[in-house]
């Protein structure tokens, strides 16, 4: 089997007889020891565990000290760590940039002693990178100096600074014992060049000979390739000139001047993306071969459901899971599956825009197997004529139900097989019957009660003010079935600051009425008649009510407010009224008045970087966690619209809103005239979404494996039923699998997600999702089929549900151990066996070392006292929600050179490395990551564009403050306009724009987002991570 890679060379790598991976480790993924580990444990991978053979943890805590993996180890006096030893980061801008000075550190764990870290520091400078073969992945040379691109071409390599003639059999002293590299890993060998791009033996006292000219045949001394999975592809490698034995370099006079490893000459994120893009982007991605790897979530194609279902709805860490669980803990990939069950899918891609082909066998219901209730898919196999059919999840055999009989054909299919959705389609819908509903009644529709909360700050700054105005416009759009004139969702509205206020706007009142809920201990709904109401009916009462919320406070001086009780009343309303529904509370302040739920201030930068860390993501009391469970258990969906202007306890405020399904948006600092743009989009979407309420998800899979651990907005009260109040179209739950036998070839792996949900119009339903992937016994295949995105989505999640109960130091080893685990295996498993000490990425994650690093670097996981304790809280809640392409863009923002624009044209820019050597002062560049988006302008912007833009002369006169582009009517704008609309379409957030000058202080925030250099607040660049998981691999090698 052929497996194209990336390949990097090390220096001085000479392939050692016997060089291999430690036994496998039972790591995160695979071992049945640990699936009872406590929730959200993060298991550490290989050696991270138990010290087995060739693990590289001894026991015991490690003395502290600079080698330890974080950014904030002890200090040495005057000198901060250093715990990478790699080159410091490239800067190509103009020497008139100045870059800013990061206070923090690497934070990769520098695994070599102090001497050693000279000399491979010298080595790794002098690291260059041949690229061989059009999919290397590696970004044409923007700037800096350009590697060589041609296969065969070899450059002589510069002198070390500290020639050491190694010859064969001559030994270097291993560096001594640290923390992470064990008892002493030997440094890296001699490098050996081979025209083919990999490093290898010559035989003994070979001399330089130059590489044969393409079509020329192999002298003697170049030994063919011999690979242990087929011959190798083409792939790019990563090549460190440093001198052999007898090589000029090592012969030349004075050392040469080094290049150093530059972005260039590393694995692009933007060429992966361009490259997909260019051979599968506008294309019919058809779903009909088990198995096969999607498009990128960056690639816009059209896909035809034939059998499996969209990539939209699932897509997984691997199209091809190993057959036993050895493997894949020989791999330590985890296995896993994204599901977005409520995806948008394009009006092109479907018959109807939102739903999905419904299937309706009247009180008959679905036809399920009788075994594992798997529902009717493809995958079920029809035999004996029709009349029965084997189950394709647990191969029992079952009869057909009479009224659903039908011939077979002569090749064993039922003639009906394309004329019903559930036999030729991955992905539709069954409606379901009184079986499936809660105390075997049809459900009401849902309801949607607005909670504002009126205390004296939000009537003072107008907030109170643009909600009511906000809620007279959205109201009219409340979402509806396709078919349906009005929408069947009821409204109720209740305002709150210490007290509740509920009001009546039943539609024959001629003024709505309020009445007040004091005791706040023990909440009670005043009223039921006239509480949810259908809006057309009472609208003129409703906006009467409105117009009067504003002036009926104003004079109150009240500033302490509640909050559990306001959840409370709102589940309570639903409760009452014996329906599902979704609460939108309007918040800004810690609650402080005497109630259940009451928080006081706990932000305490003191905890930061300790083992207490964990605390400011755990919420400060239960009550939150137990009505969270009773909101889930009564179908109350909350989502939450806070404006905080100082510390509100977002880990205790935003878990209910988590935990049911909903949404958290926080608006820091809320300013009318700058936020509220932002605020009134997010609200008009969240209202106007496609969503499912009282939802229950169950993941089937075929014989063989199993769902284990579940990551998302749910609750579990069981190992297999996942609990939503609500789900929507942008929230994802991530599923990992592990073995519980083994999987076959033949029949591959099978995966059914089921949901019952109740839709808008109150109609129970099923969404079944169905998707086949292969097995293989070879670990090449697990790999080829590799999916990095939704891998990234996985590791982040993992780790943030872990960062509740476990120190963020030992979750970031976890991480970066893994990283390296998984290429190690590859290096030693699938690449050619003489190429002893490369670094090898598979062609599938080449990319993966830029995306961890992005992960690594996220405040979240990052320990530093700067960084706001909600924000963090806030981050981690959102990413546990994403869906694969809003965590790609998240991690990995989205620059484009506005400068650059045809006007002409409609199609975006091509997108530039996110790295400050990428910007100039004569550019203006527009940077998005699904939360913020940024307009950053040199300092010599062309006035042609500047007075296109903003309609100003120069750049000084641009007014940093505004949060929206003024409406030019000129191509420029409009265009700039376009684009920035079409990255915000798809996206759940309305991303806030903000004016960044070069050279000003607001650039600080800017500069966080350009993640391929080092960290504003620590974390290392990704040239320096490279590297950093070059020497782990080594060490699990050796």
């Amino acid at each position: 089997m052929s497996q194209q890679g990336y390949v990097a060379t090390p220096p001085y790598s000479q392939p050692q007889p016997g060089i291999g991976l430690s036994p496998p480790h039972y790591g995160h993924y695979g071992d049945p020891s640990h699936t009872a580990s406590p929730t959200g444990m993060m298991k550490p991978a290989g050696p991270l565990g138990a010290t087995a053979t060739g693990a590289m943890l001894p026991p015991g805590p490690p003395p502290p000290g600079p080698h330890q993996f974080g950014q904030n180890g002890a200090h040495a006096a005057g000198h901060p760590p250093q715990r990478f030893s790699g080159p410091p980061p490239v800067n190509n801008v103009a020497s008139s940039y100045a870059p800013y000075q990061p206070s923090a550190q690497s934070s990769c764990p520098n695994s070599m002693s102090t001497s050693s870290v000279t000399q491979l520091g010298s080595q790794l400078s002098a690291m260059q990178i041949n690229s061989y073969g059009k999919s290397s992945g590696v970004a044409p040379a923007s700037q800096g100096p350009p590697g060589p691109l041609s296969v065969t071409s070899f450059q002589t390599p510069p002198r070390p600074p500290q020639p050491s003639i190694l010859q064969p059999g001559s030994q270097v002293l291993p560096p001594p014992p640290t923390k992470l590299n064990g008892p002493g890993a030997s440094p890296l060998p001699p490098a050996m060049y081979r025209p083919d791009g990999l490093a290898g033996p010559p035989p003994p006292n070979a001399q330089y000979q130059p590489p044969p000219l393409s079509g020329q045949t192999l002298g003697a001394g170049y030994p063919p390739q011999q690979a242990n999975s087929g011959p190798q592809m083409a792939g790019a490698q990563l090549s460190y000139p440093g001198g052999f034995p007898g090589s000029p370099a090592q012969m030349a006079g004075p050392p040469q001047p080094q290049k150093k490893l530059d972005l260039d000459s590393i694995p692009s994120p933007i060429q992966v993306i361009e490259n997909d893009r260019a051979s599968r982007g506008g294309q019919v991605y058809a779903t009909n071969t088990r198995g096969q790897i999607p498009p990128l979530v960056t690639t816009d194609c059209i896909i035809q459901d034939q059998g499996n279902a969209s990539p939209r709805f699932i897509r997984c860490t691997t199209y091809c899971f190993p057959c036993t669980s050895d493997m894949a803990k020989q791999a330590q990939i985890p296995l896993a599956a994204v599901i977005k069950p409520f995806a948008t899918i394009p009006s092109n891609e479907v018959r109807m825009i939102y739903s999905l082909y419904l299937v309706n066998h009247g009180e008959s219901g679905p036809v399920r197997c009788n075994r594992c209730k798997a529902y009717m898919c493809p995958f079920m196999q029809f035999i004996e004529g029709g009349r029965r059919y084997q189950c394709g999840f647990c191969n029992c055999v079952n009869d057909v139900p009479p009224f659903y009989f039908q011939h077979l054909d002569h090749i064993g299919r039922r003639l009906d097989h394309y004329e019903k959705p559930e036999l030729s389609l991955g992905s539709y819908e069954y409606v379901a019957t009184l079986d499936y509903c809660r105390k075997n009644k049809l459900p009401n529709p849902p309801a949607f009660i607005f909670m504002i909360d009126v205390s004296y700050s939000n009537i003072k700054n107008g907030l109170v003010k643009l909600i009511c105005e906000e809620l007279k416009t959205v109201l009219e759009k409340l979402p509806k079935e396709e078919q349906e004139e009005t929408s069947a969702i009821r409204v109720g509205f209740i305002t709150y600051n210490k007290v509740l206020h509920f009001f009546n706007v039943k539609s024959n009142l001629a003024q709505p009425q309020m009445m007040v809920v004091t005791d706040v201990g023990e909440v009670f709904v005043p009223l039921l008649d006239g509480f949810l109401v259908n809006y057309q009916e009472s609208q003129s009462v409703i906006h009467n009510l409105l117009d009067q919320i504003p002036d009926m406070f104003a004079d109150s001086n009240e500033n302490e407010t509640v909050f559990a009780p306001v959840i409370q009343a709102g589940m309570e309303a639903l409760k009452a009224a014996d329906c599902p529904g979704k609460l939108f509370i309007f918040h800004s302040s810690l609650p402080t008045a005497e109630a259940p739920g009451k928080l006081k201030n706990r932000d305490d930068k003191k905890l930061v970087n300790t083992d207490k860390e964990k605390i400011l993501f755990q919420p400060q009391t239960n009550v939150y966690d137990s009505l969270a469970k009773d909101c889930v258990a009564h179908g109350c969906s909350v989502t939450l619209f806070l404006f905080p202007s100082q510390y509100v306890d977002v880990a205790s405020l935003g878990l209910v809103p988590q935990l049911t399904g909903g949404t958290l948006y926080k608006y820091s600092n809320f300013q009318m005239h700058l936020d509220s743009q932002q605020f009134l989009n997010d609200l008009r979407n969240d209202i106007e979404k496609k969503i499912g309420f009282d939802a229950i998800m169950r993941v089937r899979t075929s014989t063989g494996f199993r769902a284990t651990d579940f990551f998302g907005g749910i609750l579990m009260n069981n190992t297999t039923d996942v609990e939503m109040a609500a789900i929507d179209c942008d929230k994802a739950v991530t599923v990992e699998f592990k073995h519980d036998d083994k999987l076959s070839e033949d029949s591959g792996a099978l995966i059914q997600c089921a949901v019952l949900y109740t839709t808008i119009s109150g109609q129970r339903r099923l969404r079944i999702h169905n998707l086949g992937l292969n097995c293989s016994s070879q670990l090449g295949d697990l790999y080829k089929s590799c999916e990095t995105d939704a891998l990234i989505n996985f590791f982040a999640k993992s780790a943030f549900k872990a960062v509740l109960h476990q120190p963020l130091k030992v979750i970031r080893e976890i991480l970066v151990n893994q990283t390296a685990h998984m290429l190690a295996c590859y290096r030693k498993n699938c690449a050619s066996p003489s190429a002893a000490s490369q670094l090898i990425l598979p062609d599938s994650m080449k990319v993966l070392p830029v995306y961890m690093n992005c992960l690594l670097k996220n405040c979240v996981l990052l320990s530093r006292p700067e960084i706001s304790t909600d924000e963090r809280a806030f981050q981690r809640q959102l990413v546990m929600t994403m869906g694969v392409a809003d965590s790609q863009l998240f991690f990995y923002p989205q620059l484009l050179p506005i400068h650059t624009l045809d006007v002409k044209s409609t199609t975006l820019p091509a997108a530039v490395r996110c790295s400050e050597s990428r910007l100039s002062e004569g550019g203006i560049f527009l940077l998005a990551n699904g939360l913020h988006m940024f307009l950053w302008l040199g300092v010599s912007s062309p006035p042609e564009l500047i007075q296109g833009i903003f309609n100003v002369p120069s750049f000084a006169h641009i007014n940093t403050d505004m949060t929206l582009l003024p409406e030019v009517g000129n191509p420029y704008s409009q265009q700039l306009r376009m684009i920035m609309g079409i990255i915000q379409q798809k996206r759940p957030y309305s991303m806030k724009l903000t004016i960044v000058k070069q050279r000003e202080q607001p650039e600080m925030v800017f500069r966080q987002f350009l993640v391929e250099d080092k960290g504003l607040y620590g974390g290392p660049s990704y040239v320096d991570f490279i590297c950093c998981v070059y020497k782990e691999i080594c060490q699990l090698l050796n």
